[in-house]
């Protein structure tokens, strides 16, 4: 049977942020890092729209023995560098205009960390809290179908998001395998990437994206002459990225004092034990019912006092008024656009710090990048060997925001469009537009 049906966002977390257009505003990013590095015009008119936008409705039989029609979307933004990537999501609120902005996102995240990738997103609108693992199946086999040749493991690599994991990958790999790969199945293993380890997974996976925030956290903690041991925080949103976030940063001594997710919100001002908050998640598939915490409403989880915010659920959750009530020293986006123009400007404005998720939540496709490398040749590294060239990674792109940033006196997410778009004009100038 389904799962019963969560409350609505808006009964679970108060009001939302006035919903604002998420590709307008990561192009209206574009543009203020295009007028700090001297963009050519013409490329500047090449980036403001995807390369292709693809919608396919594709029909699935429900364990009910009904017969159920989904619509999937895959947005390929740029491969001037390298192939598309990025994850599949599956949320009730998947929009084509949604899908644009995040797969822009990726491309400037690819060329930041020096990926030889261009950006890539796509999803299917449905609620899979409320579908079975069988249904679930179904979905993910007809969606990845339906995609045909319009993916592959040198053109298009999608990967997990939001309300898809490892295991949605090994089913996205194996109808892959069976429907477009037939001459060498082996080779077609890095069609995705986040993929259980054996089916061609990488180690340190899971982790990568939380791995990749502390990663920024603990170089912004340097800088700043910032001691993390005894430092307090609150993560919104506990699923893969601000679980493993919470955990990572558990044993450098930073205590998650607040929690939330899409049931509600939690505080504990003693800590959270992030590792059972994670199993509880894990078995029960949000915070709800965790005995360990006081239901708090979301006004009051964002007036919590700490000193670390890690945004780590869907886009636009920092609004004005969540601005306001923050009481922080930094935030490090986990998710992808939490934070409105017009709250950032408030934080700005505060002395508040945002490690922009163009940044802070790169460590994901970094270590999906590693995925492929070893999937391309045959090879399986060490956890050991992961973890050093992720460190290695988000170190150097962190380095190089903070650079461009002094240099060019801009905001840290400006300053990182700014690093990728210098090396994507590299490339276009170097090439050139064909014919």
């Amino acid at each position: 049977m389904s799962d019963p049906k969560p409350p609505t966002a808006e009964a679970a977390r108060g009001e939302p942020p006035t919903k604002f257009d998420f590709f307008k505003t990561i192009q209206a990013y574009l543009d203020e890092a295009s007028d700090a590095v001297g963009l050519e015009p013409y490329i500047r008119t090449i980036l403001s729209q995807p390369k292709n936008e693809i919608i396919v409705n594709f029909p699935v039989r429900m364990d009910d023995g009904t017969v159920r029609l989904f619509k999937g979307y895959r947005v390929q933004h740029s491969n001037i560098i390298g192939p598309f990537k990025g994850g599949i999501r599956y949320h009730e609120d998947v929009t084509l205009d949604d899908c644009k902005a995040l797969a822009a996102l990726m491309t400037w995240k690819c060329a930041l960390m020096r990926l030889p990738y261009g950006g890539g997103k796509g999803g299917v609108k449905c609620n899979p809290r409320q579908l079975s693992k069988a249904e679930l199946q179904r979905v993910t086999r007809r969606f990845f179908f339906s995609l045909g040749n319009n993916i592959g493991p040198d053109f298009d690599i999608p990967a997990p998001d939001v309300g898809t994991n490892s295991q949605t990958m090994a089913w996205a790999m194996d109808t892959y395998a069976n429907t477009v790969g037939h001459i060498n199945k082996q080779g077609v293993k890095g069609v995705v990437t986040g993929k259980p380890v054996a089916s061609g997974g990488t180690l340190g996976r899971e982790k990568a994206t939380g791995q990749g925030v502390v990663h920024c956290l603990t170089e912004w903690a340097q800088e700043k002459g910032f001691n993390l041991e005894g430092a307090t925080m609150i993560v919104q949103g506990f699923g893969n990225v601000g679980s493993h976030t919470a955990t990572i940063l558990s044993r450098l001594g930073v205590s998650t004092i607040a929690v939330g997710d899409h049931t509600g919100y939690l505080l504990n001002p003693e800590g959270f034990n992030p590792h059972k908050l994670q199993d509880y998640v894990a078995t029960h598939g949000s915070i709800a019912g965790y005995p360990n915490g006081r239901v708090i409403s979301r006004d009051e989880f964002f007036a919590t006092k700490a000193d670390i915010f890690v945004p780590a659920a869907l886009e636009n959750q920092i609004g004005v008024k969540e601005a306001r009530a923050l009481d922080v020293k930094v935030v490090a986006e986990g998710a992808n656009g939490p934070t409105h123009p017009a709250g950032e400007k408030i934080l700005l404005d505060r002395g508040i710090d945002i490690i922009p998720d163009v940044l802070a939540n790169a460590g994901g496709v970094t270590v999906s990048y590693f995925e492929w490398v070893q999937n391309k040749r045959s090879e399986s590294w060490t956890l050991e060997e992961v973890d050093e060239k992720l460190e290695t990674a988000m170190r150097r792109a962190y380095h190089d925001v903070v650079n461009m940033a002094r240099a060019k006196r801009l905001p840290l997410r400006i300053a990182a469009y700014a690093v990728a778009l210098n090396r994507i004009q590299a490339v276009y100038r170097e090439r050139d537009i064909f014919p």
